[in-house]
């Protein structure tokens, strides 16, 4: 791979959690038995055989094992997946290959395994540091694991260290809130992504505030912690790049995940894992069972595809192109979108500096809103 080589990305989804958490409605299963974690593993090898069947050699920029919980596998498994990204397609030498994990799923043995076979960044589900609200998430570790995690993390010798958190969940107070981002920094990550809670159907956070017994999210709560977050993390020196995702420097970026924003290429692998290439997007069966069994008999997983059209991946360009902080470019909008910035801009939601739309912190509150005006 050479500089000129556009940037190319492996997903691959483990579809595996020890129990399932109050807001979750991922792919993921609580695993039978570690039989079926196997046959997840093989079958993931023999898709990446498809992959290289398809693209041929195309060696992957970035690597993202996720989830789910990857380190649920343990260290030889999420390895050996690795060595079959590396095997087939072929990775880069200055490749980003991050895996996600609970805190409770790691410790300092497997970290430096990790490490030493090939893996550059850990992203750490941390989410709290207040001990009710991790009960009301239905989080398995406790509040201090978290941060005990990303040091052990640190002297495994990880180049890169995330952790995630969420604001807004109910019972939260601002003073959790704070804690909780003087806990991340404390850690000494060099990458923090904040996420609202948002309550899926389906999810026992759900069915709680259905029988009200939990009151649901609050809209100006979460907007509140949004500017506490940006705030506590812009005087730590982290800046945002992406709407909930702040780097203590260009290089703590995550690769990958910019790769989604900026419309790259990547191939998803597993159980619903979705991919695109050149404007075509597909996307797997969910369940592990049916996943394996199509690939342990040369059959694709995928399960629907759609054709972008010019008018969709200009939509999503600016859709996707308006979450990270470069933006986008004033010339790529209809002239009725361009309109719209400068409407944006008036109301300080965005800044136009040249020919670049940038969000505002106010935008990132509407970020949402703004960008469907953009695209008219």
């Amino acid at each position: 791979m050479n500089n000129r080589d556009p940037p190319f990305g492996v997903y691959i989804h483990v579809p595996f959690c020890a129990a399932r958490c109050g807001y979750c409605d991922f792919n993921t299963y609580v695993p039978d038995g570690g039989e079926q974690q196997h046959e997840f593993v093989e079958a993931a090898l023999l898709e990446l055989g498809q992959a290289r069947a398809q693209l041929g050699e195309r060696p992957a920029s970035t690597v993202f094992i996720g989830g789910g919980t990857p380190t649920l596998l343990g260290a030889d498994p999420l390895l050996r997946l690795l060595a079959g990204v590396a095997e087939t397609l072929g990775l880069a030498p200055d490749a980003e290959v991050t895996t996600e994990a609970n805190p409770e799923s790691v410790d300092g043995a497997m970290l430096r395994s990790l490490r030493s076979g090939g893996f550059t960044r850990v992203s750490l589900g941390m989410q709290s540091a207040a001990e009710h609200v991790l009960r009301t998430l239905h989080r398995a570790h406790t509040p201090g694991r978290a941060v005990a995690a990303a040091v052990e993390a640190r002297e495994a010798g990880f180049e890169h260290v995330s952790l995630d958190l969420i604001y807004g969940t109910p019972g939260e107070s601002d003073a959790d809130w704070q804690r909780t981002l003087d806990a991340a920094l404390a850690a000494w990550p060099d990458h923090v992504s904040a996420y609202a809670l948002t309550v899926q159907p389906g999810t026992a956070i759900a069915a709680a505030i259905r029988r009200g017994t939990m009151r649901a999210p609050d809209d100006d709560d979460q907007a509140r912690r949004f500017t506490q977050a940006d705030e506590r993390l812009r005087a730590a020196g982290f800046d945002w790049y992406e709407l909930s995702s702040w780097a203590s420097g260009d290089r703590a970026r995550c690769r990958h995940n910019l790769g989604y924003w900026l419309s790259h290429d990547w191939w998803g692998i597993g159980p619903g894992s979705h991919s695109h290439i050149g404007g075509v997007r597909w996307w797997n069966v969910l369940h592990p069972t049916a996943y394996a069994s199509l690939c342990r008999r040369g059959r694709s997983p995928v399960a629907g595809r759609e054709v972008l059209t010019s008018d969709q991946r200009a939509l999503e360009a600016v859709m996707l192109g308006l979450r990270v902080r470069e933006g986008l470019t004033l010339s790529s909008l209809s002239e009725a979108g361009a309109l719209a910035a400068r409407r944006q801009a008036v109301a300080r939601r965005v800044v136009i500096a040249g020919d670049r739309v940038q969000l505002t912190l106010e935008g990132r509150l509407f970020a949402d809103a703004v960008a469907r005006e953009l695209s008219a």
